[in-house]
């Protein structure tokens, strides 16, 4: 973890005339698991939004592999090496379990070997590869959604709230999934309400306050932090 692979610098950003984030210094480095957390309405969810360019940044910068991506358009920021699962999963609930993850494929001749790697780590999906997207449990939806986002064979991978609204027993996998994803190569920069899980999980983690970064730290660290206890993880 010696190079830095997402830098993000003094970034702003606005819906509208209203200002959410407030000259935002994040990086992650190749192969960490940074996370964020913060309070609803905080411009975590902007901020991976930001990345992805939409919205754009009204100040600051951000960097991928050394490259300027601030003013690319979203599809261009993607093929770079980016995934996006945005909050809520967002998956096409009239098509396919097949058909939502054709839909992630940047590259039709790596087609049959991503699929083949996703089937191999969600293998509910593949049981219910010609079922509707709709017709899935909450749990499964979310497979899907990183799944997808997995099929652009992506650098680095965009999180936001994977566990929202899930069963217990399903956070744990889907957290499992996350630090597998991670060994195999990909960096991840994940957006969390479950602030014990991300804590336990990120190699190093910020919080956000207001649209501002209001601490930062390794996951470990962070977690013992008694604000942070008090504020974050019920203790």
């Amino acid at each position: 973890m010696d190079s830095v692979l997402l830098n993000i610098q003094q970034l702003n950003s606005c819906y509208g005339v209203i200002q959410v984030l407030h000259q935002v210094n994040v990086s992650v480095q190749q192969g960490e698991i940074v996370t964020l957390i913060g309070a609803n309405g905080a411009g975590k969810s902007t901020l991976l939004m930001t990345v992805c360019g939409d919205p754009k940044a009204t100040a600051g910068k951000v960097y991928f592999a050394g490259q300027d991506i601030t003013a690319l358009p979203t599809h261009e920021i993607i093929h770079a090496g980016i995934a996006h699962v945005p909050e809520g999963r967002r998956i096409f609930a009239r098509m396919t379990v097949l058909e939502n993850l054709a839909m992630g494929c940047l590259q039709p001749q790596h087609h049959k070997t991503q699929l083949a790697q996703v089937f191999d780590l969600f293998p509910r999906l593949a049981e219910r590869q010609e079922q509707l997207g709709g017709t899935l449990s909450g749990g499964e939806q979310q497979m899907l959604a990183i799944a997808r986002a997995l099929m652009s064979r992506p650098r680095l991978l965009l999180l936001d709230e994977p566990s929202l609204g899930l069963a217990p027993l399903m956070v744990k996998q889907i957290f499992q999934v996350i630090e597998y994803i991670n060994k195999q190569g990909i960096s991840i920069f994940l957006v969390e309400q479950n602030a014990c899980h991300a804590l336990r999980l990120a190699h190093r983690a910020y919080v956000m306050v207001n649209g501002r970064i209001h601490l930062s730290g390794t996951g470990q660290a962070l977690s013992q932090n008694p604000d942070i206890q008090r504020a974050y993880l019920g203790l």
